[in-house]
């Protein structure tokens, strides 16, 4: 089963690089990149899971609204990308609740950065997915954290997936930069080892990054990014489906998959 998911949010990524964005460009891109997922969605009739910021959604009803009349699940990022406070856990899985009518019940901390696992679970969360179990220099350092999912402080983790071996990751960046079919292999070993594979990825990934010098991003971010990246998660999709590996949401893989006594 291959968990899928995106992360919608506010394009700060300038930001990080000493760039000032607007919030209205930022919705722009973001919004421009979730419709280009949706289409390659819809075109390979695949579901994933949304983990929308609040601010997000407030700003961009319309894309709200497609990925819930789509049948994918949407869960929460918090509340804004670019700051957090403990109390947008509960503020966030509310304002998309009133949203959708709908029961929120995933988190995914912006940057997967740490998170209080009892925070999340006083929220209200069913369970949550903010690691990156690997070695990565200023960003991650969880080495010690299990590969695949487990119980903490009553919530269930899903980490996103990295190989066996050496913990090498295979989110969104890997994906950029690795080729394709290599890649490929080394998400279908994963699957192959742990009976599952997630990973993720952003709207902005599917914007032609490349047109926008002044936003001063690194080249391992705007590689393949636009029409690449569109081509790559098409590919992606359709070689898993060619090897009847099916895609799931979230919410949908626990209740099918994982024993009430792990969650």
């Amino acid at each position: 089963m291959i968990l899928l998911s995106f992360d919608i949010e506010e394009f700060d990524v300038p930001k990080e690089h000493q760039v000032d964005i607007s919030l209205e460009e930022q919705i722009r891109v973001s919004s421009e990149g979730t419709s280009r997922i949706l289409d390659c969605l819809k075109r390979n009739q695949v579901k994933a899971t949304f983990f929308c910021t609040a601010n997000f959604a407030l700003h961009a009803p319309e894309i709200i609204r497609r990925i819930q009349m789509e049948g994918h699940e949407i869960a929460s990022h918090g509340f804004y990308h670019w700051t957090f406070n403990i109390e947008d856990l509960k503020k966030s899985k509310e304002q998309l609740e009133e949203m959708t009518g709908l029961k929120v019940f995933g988190y995914r901390q912006a940057r997967m950065m740490p998170v209080s696992e009892k925070a999340i679970y006083e929220a209200g969360y069913t369970y949550n997915s903010s690691l990156n179990p690997t070695f990565i220099p200023g960003r991650y350092m969880r080495l010690s954290t299990p590969r695949t999912y487990f119980m903490k402080e009553n919530v269930l983790q899903i980490p996103t997936s990295v190989t066996p071996l050496l913990r090498f990751p295979l989110f969104w960046l890997s994906c950029h930069n690795l080729p394709a079919g290599l890649y490929r292999y080394l998400c279908k070993y994963t699957h192959n080892h742990d009976g599952y594979f997630v990973t993720y990825f952003h709207p902005w990934e599917f914007y032609p990054l490349n047109e926008h010098p002044e936003w001063k991003l690194p080249f391992i971010i705007r590689n393949h990014a636009g029409k690449g990246m569109e081509k790559r998660l098409d590919d992606f999709i359709r070689y898993f489906k060619k090897q009847d590996i099916a895609f799931s949401t979230f919410i949908d893989y626990i209740k099918l998959n994982v024993k009430p006594e792990t969650r």
